[in-house]
C-alpha cells in the first residue's frame, strides 16, 4: 500500500513539472500576437504658399496714359494665410506721358477730311515721365477663392524723373520751330501752321527734372485662380517737380500735377 502511494506522488510529481515546462517553452519561444493594428507614419509633403507675383499694367489717367511693370512679395504673418494675398509689398516702374486738359488736336488749315498734318495747338513741351515706386496692397473685402473678387486698398509712392521734351511744329514762313518769344507770333498763327514735326526733332535737347509722386487707388483682383493676377484699378496719383512744368502757350506753368486714372493689370503667381 505504502508503494503504491509513493509511486502515485512520484508520477504526479513528474507530471507537473513536465507540464511546467512546456508551458514555459511556449511562452518563450512562441511569438505575441497583437489585435491591434500597427499605425505606420506616411510622411505629408507641405505644399510652399505663394509668395510672389509679376505683372503688367496700362493705364488711362485724366491727363494721358501709362504703362507699368510691378513686382511683389505676399507677406503675412499667419503662413497659412499668405495665399489669401491680404498683405502685398511691391516696387513699380512706370512711364507715362502726361498732357494739358486744354491741349487741342487740329489739322493744318482745318482740312481734317483732305489729309491735313494734325498738331497739337498751342503745346510748347511733351512731359514724359519715368517713375520708381514702392507700395502696397491690403485687402479690404472679398474672399479671394477662385471665381471670386477681392477688392484691395493700394499706396504708393517714390522718385520720378520728368523727360521735358519740346514741341516742335512746322511752319509755312520759318519751317520747323518751337515756342520762344522770337516764334510766338509764328508758332500760334493758325494759318500758318502746316502740321507737327517728327518726334525726333527736338529729342537731343529733353531735359531731365526730378520729382516725386504718390498715389492711392482701389485694386479690385478677379483672377480664375490664385496663381493669375487679372485686376482693375481706380485711382489718384499726384507728382511733383522741383520746378515749374510749361506744357501750353499762356497757360501757368506749376510744379505739380493731379490726376484720376483707370487701369487693367495682368501677372502670375509663384511659390
Amino acid at each position: 500500500m505504502f508503494n503504491k502511494k509513493v509511486a502515485l506522488g512520484i508520477f504526479l510529481t513528474f507530471f507537473s513539472l513536465g507540464f511546467c515546462s512546456i508551458s514555459t517553452a511556449q511562452s518563450i519561444g512562441d511569438p505575441v500576437v497583437s489585435n491591434k493594428t500597427s499605425k505606420i507614419a506616411v510622411p505629408v509633403k507641405k505644399i510652399k504658399p505663394l509668395s510672389k507675383e509679376v505683372s503688367g499694367a496700362f493705364r488711362l489717367n485724366s491727363d494721358g496714359w501709362a504703362v507699368a511693370f510691378e513686382k511683389g512679395r505676399i507677406k503675412s504673418k499667419e503662413p497659412k494665410k499668405s495665399d489669401m494675398f491680404h498683405d502685398v509689398r511691391f516696387w513699380q516702374i512706370e512711364f507715362s506721358e502726361r498732357r494739358n486738359p486744354k491741349e487741342l488736336r487740329m489739322y493744318a488749315n482745318d482740312a481734317s477730311t483732305s489729309g491735313g498734318k494734325a498738331y497739337a495747338y498751342g503745346k510748347i513741351n511733351n512731359l514724359y515721365a519715368l517713375r520708381f515706386n514702392i507700395g502696397k496692397k491690403k485687402m479690404i473685402a472679398g474672399k479671394p477663392y477662385p471665381n471670386s473678387i477681392s477688392i484691395h486698398w493700394l499706396y504708393a509712392g517714390g522718385l520720378t524723373l520728368g523727360l521735358l521734351k519740346p514741341y516742335y511744329i512746322i511752319t509755312a514762313d520759318k519751317g520747323s520751330i518751337k515756342y520762344s518769344a522770337e516764334n510766338q507770333a509764328s508758332f500760334l498763327n493758325v494759318n500758318n501752321i502746316v502740321g507737327a514735326a517728327g518726334f525726333s526733332t527736338g529729342l537731343s535737347e529733353t531735359k531731365i527734372i526730378p520729382g516725386l509722386n504718390l498715389k492711392t487707388a482701389l485694386h479690385f483682383d478677379f483672377g480664375a485662380n490664385k496663381n493669375l493676377l487679372s485686376a482693375v484699378e481706380l485711382g489718384v496719383s499726384g507728382e511733383f517737380y522741383t520746378q515749374n512744368i510749361e506744357l501750353m502757350a499762356n497757360q501757368k506753368a506749376v510744379p505739380y500735377f493731379f490726376n484720376l486714372y483707370a487701369g487693367i493689370q495682368f501677372g502670375r503667381r509663384s511659390r
